[in-house]
This record gives C-alpha cells, sequence and structure tokens, in this order.
C-alpha cells in the first residue's frame, strides 16, 4: 500500500493518544491484526437483550407487558444520559442548552405515545389473570425514573405538597426522602408504616437517590437554567422546552399511565381496584393531586391553579 501524507498523519495521531495514556503504538497496531471484525448483532448485544424476557405465566401479553416496560428503562437511560451531559456541563450556552431539553423531551414524547400500546395492546382478559403473579412489583418501583426526576428539579417540587411548608434547601435529604410525593402511595401517615413496596425499594435504592439528591441539588435541570445570563432565561426556544418538558412529564405521561391503569385495575370486577404493589394509585398518579411542576416559575398563575385538571 502506498504510503501517503494522511496514513503518516494518522499515525502520528495513533502516536500522540497512545503516548498520553503510556501505551505502545506498535502493541495496538499489532492487536488489530488479531481481532474479529464487528458485526450488528455483536455491537448491539442482539441475543442478550431479546433473551432478557421471561415470563412468569403461560399467557401471550404478558410478554408485551414485560417488552414495553424494558423499552421504557431503556429511554429512561437514554433521558439520563443527556441530563447528565447539560447538567454536568460548567456553563452551558443557551442553544446547546435547548438542543439538550428537545432530545430529552422527544425521548418522554415516545414514552407517551406508546401507552396505546399499554391501554390497547393487551387483552384485559389476559392482563387480569398475569397481573396477579407481579405482586407485589410495581412500575413504582422504577428507579431510574426518580433519578430523572431528581435531576430535573428542585427537591422542594418533588415533596408531597402537605409537607412542603416545612422544608426548604437546608432539611437534611433524609429527612426530606421520607416526605416526597411518592411516600403517599405506600405509607400511613398516622401510623408511620410502610407497604413492603415501598419497604423492597428503598432497600435496594435508598442511598443511590440520597446520593443523587446531593449531587443534583445544584445542578439539576432547574439550576442551570438559573444560571444562564438573565435575556437567555426569556430565550423563546429554550422557554417553550422547558415548558414541554415539564408538562409532558407530569401531565401527560402520567396521565397515560393513569388512563392505562384505570382501564385494567378497575376492569377486573372481582378485585379491590389496588394495584400491583399495592398502592393508592390514583392519588399517586394524577398532576391535580400532587401537583407535580418542574419549573413552577415558568408557568402562569391560571396555568398552576388548574394543573392537571384539563385532561
Amino acid at each position: 500500500m502506498e504510503t501517503t501524507v494522511k496514513y503518516l498523519e494518522q499515525i502520528d495521531k495513533l502516536e500522540d493518544k497512545f503516548k498520553k495514556i503510556n501505551q505502545s503504538t506498535e502493541t495496538h497496531l499489532e492487536g488489530l491484526l488479531w481481532s474479529k471484525p464487528i458485526t450488528y448483532w455483536d455491537y448491539i448485544q442482539t441475543d442478550a437483550l431479546l433473551n432478557l424476557q421471561i415470563q412468569r405465566t403461560t399467557l401471550p401479553d404478558e410478554m408485551v407487558f414485560i417488552m414495553y416496560h424494558q423499552v421504557n428503562e431503556l429511554l429512561f437511560k437514554m433521558i439520563l444520559w443527556e441530563i447528565d451531559q447539560l447538567c454536568h456541563t460548567e456553563k452551558p450556552l443557551t442553544e446547546y442548552f435547548t438542543e439538550k431539553m428537545g432530545r430529552i423531551s422527544r425521548y418522554f414524547d415516545m414514552l407517551t405515545t406508546s401507552f396505546t400500546i399499554m391501554t390497547d395492546g393487551m387483552e384485559p382478559e389476559q392482563y387480569l389473570k398475569f397481573r396477579h403473579t407481579l405482586t407485589p412489583a410495581s412500575g413504582f418501583q422504577s428507579a431510574q425514573y426518580r433519578l430523572i426526576e431528581f435531576a430535573s428539579t428542585d427537591l422542594i417540587n418533588l415533596i408531597d405538597y402537605r409537607f412542603r411548608a416545612t422544608i426548604d434547601r437546608n432539611t437534611p435529604y433524609e429527612h426530606a426522602f421520607e416526605h416526597l410525593y411518592w411516600q403517599a402511595a405506600g405509607k400511613d401517615y398516622q401510623t408511620g408504616e410502610k407497604s413492603y413496596l415501598i419497604q423492597q425499594f428503598e432497600k435496594k435504592y435508598k442511598k443511590e437517590f440520597l446520593d443523587f439528591m446531593e449531587e443534583y441539588n445544584t445542578i439539576n435541570i432547574w439550576r442551570k437554567f438559573k444560571q444562564l445570563p438573565e435575556n437567555d432565561q426569556k430565550n423563546p426556544a429554550l422557554v417553550e422546552a422547558m415548558r414541554h418538558y415539564d408538562k409532558t412529564v407530569n401531565i401527560t405521561w402520567v396521565m397515560g399511565h393513569f388512563n392505562a391503569a384505570k382501564k385494567y385495575i378497575e376492569s377486573d370486577k372481582t378485585g379491590n381496584g389496588e394495584a400491583t404493589g399495592g398502592s393508592d394509585w390514583k392519588k399517586y398518579m394524577l398532576p391535580k393531586y400532587q401537583r407535580r411542576i418542574f419549573f413552577p416559575e415558568l408557568w402562569s398563575k391560571e396555568e398552576l391553579d388548574s394543573w392537571g385538571e384539563n385532561v
């Protein structure tokens, strides 16, 4: 092969790359001689991915249920991937900020529109049979969804509205954690007793949650937005992107989830109308009850007062 100028430049770049990490270029080039060409199925890990669906029953629609939730978790990971980049950029430019919010919103738009898979894509008779094998597991236990919330807004906006007046930015994270809005889904505030659902959830993720809450306390999406120059905070495209994300996550997505749950849970004429985890799913899910709003300053008083009501 003819040794071209471009070829020599590439070799020089490789030399620089490996020199920075105290590696031998010759050794790495030797390794290329024995490496296998990459294939799509190896790169995407198709075989591993398609073998992660393990049914607990023989009902066909349980497979739809499993795959749908796995797709959700992959999209949650994509959202967290974008949030991590945005929030750990020291001084993001407005254009970059808007681009990232657009990406994040598009992922959530996918999640929202995909709810027809749940509402119309399973036979209620099948769901009502296999759901009993899922108890006490619940979609409530999606840790990635909680991380998205922590990384999006100030913690006070995730506190049960009944306790917000008693909590501020100086409140210990452990105390704030006990008053997050979703604690109401499985905690009796008169006795303080937690359901098995929450006990197991916290056993696995509580330390990670507390660390994440502290990490994003000053770099969450809202904090990064407030660090922008005042004029940039009025950028129409960015404000619209922030509002779209807020409404999509806290109204559209939630209502899609609520309507799917309502269809199947309330179609069970023999049950007690509870979710698989035993949570008070109506008060936990409906936006008008908990009023989860990531960026309240970007909404008018009238919009805040009617949050989640006109859906």
